[in-house]
């Protein structure tokens, strides 16, 4: 955020042309900010109606693959939520965005997809629909609704860390500990070159963890290590990998 520089009269006795030079260098970098996704309290999302629904498209450099199945979908990560500046606005599958509605916007999933998000400080947990595109900041997964993020309770924080979960898969199964039940992974790197991934599978088996190579929907060869029998243990190693790789999650479902 860009802090209020002129409050206090922090300029008195400045030249009178200083002020003017400030206000439109003040203006360049709220611009150059909310490019960058960095809007108000967790509006992380950017140009979210130019993109195109089910195909992939490129931001920043970065090219996404939507993927073509959201079944066994799982993922955490930190949440953000954006409102009054797209409300009204097209989202990618070509709706009105209504920021009270119970949507979200998401980078690969599918749109229409069912999802429940669940919020792991309080443990709230709510169903959104995927309508949108994006967030495209940092390690943000998901980008809700005004409305999904005053349920959540995250409207004063901004960011979450949450469980993204697809509904195409069923109703999860729940342990004592309250961690689903299923068959996890974390997938550490997604590679266009099968030589490559497998580099990095030889790599970390040499290191003493197993794992798979899978070509995914997201038409890359996608090395995850694995698999944890519940959410709860796939959760603790992956800060482990984070360490080495930043941008690794949690994956997986019902076995």
């Amino acid at each position: 955020m860009v802090s209020d520089t002129l409050r206090g009269g922090q300029w008195a006795g400045q030249p009178k042309k200083l002020v003017p030079r400030l206000l439109c260098g003040l203006l360049l970098c709220c611009i150059l900010l909310s490019l960058a996704g960095c809007g108000s309290r967790g509006g992380g999302s950017w140009s979210k109606g130019g993109v195109v629904g089910g195909k992939p498209y490129t931001i920043r450099g970065k090219t996404y693959y939507p993927l073509k199945s959201a079944h066994g979908f799982v993922e955490e990560g930190v949440a953000s939520w954006y409102g009054p500046g797209f409300h009204g606005k097209k989202t990618a599958n070509g709706e009105r965005f209504n920021q009270y509605a119970m949507t979200a916007a998401h980078k690969t999933l599918p749109l229409g997809t069912k999802v429940r998000v669940t919020h792991l400080g309080n443990r709230r947990s709510i169903l959104v629909r995927v309508n949108d595109r994006g967030p495209f900041v940092d390690d943000r997964v998901i980008d809700l609704s005004r409305g999904a993020a005053e349920r959540l309770d995250m409207i004063g924080s901004g960011t979450a860390r949450v469980r993204v979960q697809s509904l195409s898969g069923g109703v999860p199964e729940i342990d004592e500990a309250g961690d689903i039940r299923g068959e996890f992974f974390v997938q550490v790197g997604a590679f266009a070159s099968k030589l490559n991934a497998r580099e990095l599978a030889q790599k970390l088996q040499k290191a003493g963890y197993k794992g798979r190579l899978e070509y995914g929907n997201n038409n890359k060869w996608n090395v995850q290590v694995g698999p944890w029998a519940n959410a709860g243990k796939a959760r603790e190693m992956l800060q482990i990998f984070r360490a080495v790789y930043p941008g690794a999650f949690v994956l997986g479902g019902s076995k």
